[in-house]
This record gives C-alpha cells, sequence and structure tokens, in this order.
C-alpha cells in the first residue's frame, strides 16, 4: 500500500482550487470564473488545458477585494 500518494493529492489539493472552485466559492458562473483566472488578478498555473488557481494568491486576492467576510 503506497500512502504517500493518497498525501501528494491531498497536499495539492489544499494548495490549489479548480475555476469551479472558486466559482462556487464566489457564486458566480464558470464564465466569470474563468474571466476572473485568467485576469491575471491572482497567480494561477495552466497543466494542459487546466487552470489551478494558488490558494493563497486567491484568499489574499479575497482579503484586499473585501470579500474574506462575507465569505465564512
Amino acid at each position: 500500500m503506497n500512502t504517500s500518494t493518497t498525501n501528494e493529492k491531498e497536499t495539492s489539493q489544499n494548495r490549489t482550487y479548480t475555476v469551479g472552485g472558486i466559482a462556487a466559492i464566489l457564486a458566480i458562473g464558470r464564465a466569470s470564473a474563468y474571466k476572473l483566472a485568467t485576469s491575471g488578478a491572482f497567480k494561477t498555473i495552466r497543466i494542459g488545458n487546466m487552470i489551478r488557481i494558488s490558494r493563497k494568491s486567491f484568499e489574499d486576492w479575497l482579503k484586499a477585494e473585501g470579500l474574506d467576510d462575507e465569505m465564512e
């Protein structure tokens, strides 16, 4: 049994959001979330045609926008 694979998956999930994830957090549509993700407002990484958003960068952006209190 290889438990490191499970731990690695959990770690990567904790460090990034998907575009669908930020759409759900912000209660916006996927198209709007894609526009936001590609706007340069926060750090992203493209893997093939997938976009992953840095959790820290996104949460810092939420704070800067004054939206972090509304999300709790």
